[in-house]
């Protein structure tokens, strides 16, 4: 999921002249306490686990693919459980739902052992939920701050009437780091959407677990988004001091609800499977050079150059000699985009992509953004995939139902693989928002056999039950290809999809607001 803002329309301006003088202003002359990741991480577990590998493979660290939702969850949890000194949390969003609750318990059970909890949450999406949060930073151990803040709390809308400009970036990175010593970084959110569980609708996703030197790269930019101005602790921005009462009776009803949750797999089992085998872990990891590309919040300017992110994959790129393979969940390619691949095709270079179709897609502004350019991507001869909201491979998407069918398949993938001997796996879509407006994170990896695993993760997403492949026929009009029960199926407009969806589509894409998608 994504920021869905696609700009003001002209008669917002009217309503800003009325509420001009009942606008809300962020605290003043907040305090803000000046904390960094640890430097004796080696004295911990999990920093002694990765040491004698550390010193083993010199200005490298490693790393391993997370492909599905239940491990994905398992994973952070197991994390919670082991981490000694430190756990420090940065997310986009992090859903009141049954794996929310879960996690946030887990930070409070590791925080009355001694462990110190700190969570940056981006304020896009926790709307109404100041109370609960604030509770839980009550815990003497535990602080919570959030990312450019609305000043008025009640109202994202009004926000966003009368403070466009600085609302309009948000924070989309996402990582979780235990006693620096390992992290795990990627696509996910915390919300059921991400692991699996949701009865609905569920994401194929990807994340990459790292240990080594890099977790120190990824603590110093957790620090720098942790001390800079634009993170607010969530104690300024609330009316009034919660206590430890507070803090127990959020427990009490966190617990009650997880109960009524039923999370439909057995957490404790795989999480005290995973933590008794650690060893098996470790020596699951791949050693290789990376890099931590991330943008500044400071350095980011609406619609004004690029990200470092955008930049560094840019640069990239025109280095690959053979292959370039994609999955992007928001995909607008714009002009420049679509030139780019051009010269690449030119030079020989395949490009494959793999994003959401109109069906899938949990955004329709970015569909409509998308939806633009793919005649023009497939006249360049770049491969061009949707995935289909009824895939199913287990290997593409964990589904789970009440009723025992299936759930709407999605697409939140992020990732790249160069050449088959590079990858980037993070937060960034390939798409204007991601690459001017919000901040990003994500790993650059330099591994043959990282890539291999990776562009396998890949082909598995394009095949015929799991995606439609778009063409051009005879009249140069796109059809879409697929296969059910066996036989090819041949689409003439958008598979899947309601009226309401195409109208929306087609709506959006006469819009001027390309740069916001």
């Amino acid at each position: 999921m994504r920021n869905n803002t696609i700009g003001l329309i002209p008669f917002c301006f009217a309503i800003l002249l009325i509420m001009n003088g009942c606008v809300s202003r962020l605290p003043m002359d907040v305090q803000r306490t000046t904390s960094s990741a640890i430097t004796d991480h080696t004295t911990t577990p999990l920093g002694q686990l990765f040491e004698r590998a550390t010193t083993e493979h010199p200005g490298e660290s490693g790393f391993a693919l997370i492909r599905k939702g239940r491990p994905a969850f398992t994973d952070r949890i197991a994390m919670t459980a082991l981490a000694k000194k430190t756990l420090d949390l940065q997310y986009y969003i992090w859903e009141a739902d049954t794996t929310g609750r879960i996690l946030s318990l887990q930070l409070v059970e590791a925080a009355d052992r001694g462990v110190r909890v700190r969570v940056l949450v981006d304020d896009n999406n926790i709307t109404g939920r100041d109370s609960p949060i604030a509770a839980l930073d009550a815990h003497p151990n535990i602080e919570v701050r959030i990312f450019n803040p609305f000043a008025h709390r009640g109202s994202r809308l009004f926000g966003y009437l009368t403070d466009f400009d600085r609302l309009n970036h948000r924070m989309h990175n996402k990582v979780i780091i235990a006693d620096n010593s390992l992290a795990i970084v990627g696509g996910r959110n915390i919300g059921n959407h991400y692991f699996g569980v949701h009865t609905d609708a569920n994401f194929r996703d990807l994340d990459i677990a790292t240990a080594g030197p890099i977790v120190r790269d990824l603590s110093d930019v957790f620090d720098h988004f942790w001390n800079g101005p634009w993170s607010y602790p969530i104690s300024a921005l609330v009316n009034r001091t919660y206590s430890t009462a507070d803090l127990r009776k959020t427990v009490a009803t966190v617990q009650a609800l997880i109960q009524e949750d039923d999370y439909p797999y057995p957490l404790n089992q795989d999480v005290t499977k995973l933590t008794g085998q650690m060893d098996k872990v470790r020596d699951s990891f791949l050693w290789a050079p990376g890099q931590v590309v991330w943008d500044d919040p400071g350095a980011i300017k609406n619609g004004e150059g690029a990200s470092i992110i955008h930049d560094k994959l840019n640069q990239k790129l025109q280095t690959v000699e053979k292959e370039v393979l994609i999955e992007s969940a928001y995909f607008v390619a714009t002009k420049s985009g679509v030139e780019e691949a051009r010269k690449l095709q030119e030079r020989g270079v395949r490009i494959r992509i793999l994003t959401n179709s109109l069906a899938s897609n949990d955004v329709v502004a970015a569909h409509a953004g998308y939806a633009n350019y793919r005649k023009p991507l497939l006249e360049a001869g770049v491969e061009l995939y949707e995935l289909r909201p009824d895939s199913v491979s287990p290997t593409v998407i964990e589904k789970k139902s009440i009723s025992g069918g299936q759930s709407k398949a999605a697409l939140h993938t992020k990732a790249i693989v160069f050449d088959r001997d590079a990858i980037f796996v993070g937060s960034y879509n390939l798409d204007p928002r991601s690459a001017h407006i919000n901040t990003e994170m994500g790993l650059y990896v330099e591994n043959a056999e990282l890539a291999h695993q990776l562009a396998n993760y890949m082909d598995e997403g394009v095949q015929p039950n799991n995606a439609y492949q778009l063409l051009l026929d005879d009249h140069q009009k796109i059809i879409w290809r697929t296969q059910m029960d066996g036989a090819t199926v041949t689409y003439t407009r958008e598979p899947e999809s309601t009226f309401w969806q195409r109208f929306m589509s087609g709506f959006i894409k006469m819009l001027p607001v390309e740069e916001q998608l």
